[in-house]
């Protein structure tokens, strides 16, 4: 049997809505100009087709989850909340952190004080964010104790990238920071609507860092050989693969998330001709400029990053921020965020920003 959610049942689900966003970037950055000399790729080239002038970088001075941790201080000044009103912590701190088989949620949860909360570290990659936002609400739905959610962690996987492996040019553009942000039942502002994410396990073992787990152990001779960076394995059939899925998965998760919206003010169901703004995880300027082109914006309603660099799961709280400051993300905008993580995991969550009724 098949079950089907009805429009007017998706209307009545639990409303959550985004209080306040962080982040937290490092002072350390790499060029487009440094990157070209390290990976022969003409200088034009790494800002035009990978869309790079500058990313951050890690800096050891400060680690993944203290920085998630800087990052949360602020979307908890913003929030003007008590740290003791969060619930529960869901910790997107990626992978490479302080330290191995450790539980970064509860970790971030004390250093901010929230020790009422109780944690859980989650990965999807870079569709984290929007993965722990469909999470948060259905905690919400599960639990009616469960009022605010805190969101956060942070990325240095730029320490993973080589650039003189041209294999893993397209992750050239991966940096360093953090980001947070909380969300309560029943905000009334910046709802989170429709949400939805779509696995391909085909690629599941084509984009890895080969010497790093039990089946081949980081040893000072993998390091040395390169074993402790990020590799494609059949990089073509990977290639082949994405070109072939990736802009019809993600349409897929915009078309679905827009259907699990409920209605609109005038009673009327969401359509991509309802969305305003992008909020996209940085991906190539060709790609991003297709996706524009499908769903029928412009340049100026989005956000390109190409100083920043992409910071994993945490673009979609970034672009929040930038969104605001730049003027594009404004009260009574429906907002899309799309996210893909390696693997291969694309996801889309539907935001109406502003007063909401």
């Amino acid at each position: 049997m098949v079950f089907v959610l009805k429009r007017t049942e998706v209307s009545k689900m639990t409303s959550m809505g985004i209080v306040s966003t962080g982040t937290y970037f490092p002072e350390t950055f790499i060029t487009s100009a440094e990157i070209s000399a390290q990976s022969g790729i003409p200088e034009w080239a790494v800002i035009e087709k990978l869309g790079i002038k500058r990313k951050y970088v890690y800096d050891p001075k400060v680690q993944p989850n203290e920085m998630a941790v800087l990052a949360a201080k602020k979307a908890i000044k913003k929030a003007n909340i008590d740290p003791l009103e969060i619930d529960v912590v869901l910790g997107t701190t990626e992978e490479w952190r302080e330290y191995l088989l450790w539980t970064t949620a509860i970790d971030l949860a004390y250093e901010v004080g929230a020790k009422r909360a109780w944690g859980i570290d989650i990965h999807a990659r870079c569709a984290t964010t929007v993965a722990a936002l469909k999470m948060a609400r259905s905690l919400m739905a599960d639990d009616p104790s469960i009022n605010t959610i805190l969101i956060g962690g942070g990325y240095a996987t730029s320490e993973f990238i080589d650039l003189a492996d041209l294999d893993t040019s397209f992750m050239f553009n991966i940096g360093t920071g953090a980001g947070a942000i909380i969300v309560k039942r029943d905000w009334p502002e910046n709802q989170v609507l429709g949400s939805h994410i779509i696995a391909d396990g085909y690629m599941s073992r084509h984009v890895i860092v080969p010497a790093s787990g039990s089946q081949q152990h980081p040893t000072d001779k993998e390091v040395a050989n390169g074993g402790y960076k990020f590799r494609l394995v059949e990089p073509e059939k990977m290639k082949t693969r994405l070109g072939e899925v990736s802009i019809d998965k993600w349409l897929e998760c915009v078309d679905k998330s827009l259907e699990l919206s409920g209605l609109k003010d005038d009673g009327s169901i969401y359509t991509r001709a309802d969305i305003d703004f992008l909020n996209m995880a940085l991906v190539k300027p060709s790609a991003h400029r297709e996706i524009l082109n499908h769903l029928g914006l412009t340049e100026e309603q989005s956000i390109y990053l190409s100083t920043v660099g992409h910071i994993g799961e945490q673009d979609a709280i970034i672009n929040i921020e930038a969104g605001i400051e730049q003027g594009r993300l404004r009260p009574g905008t429906t907002m899309a965020i799309l996210a893909a993580g390696i693997g291969y995991t694309w996801a889309a969550a539907i935001v109406r920003w502003g007063p909401c009724k």
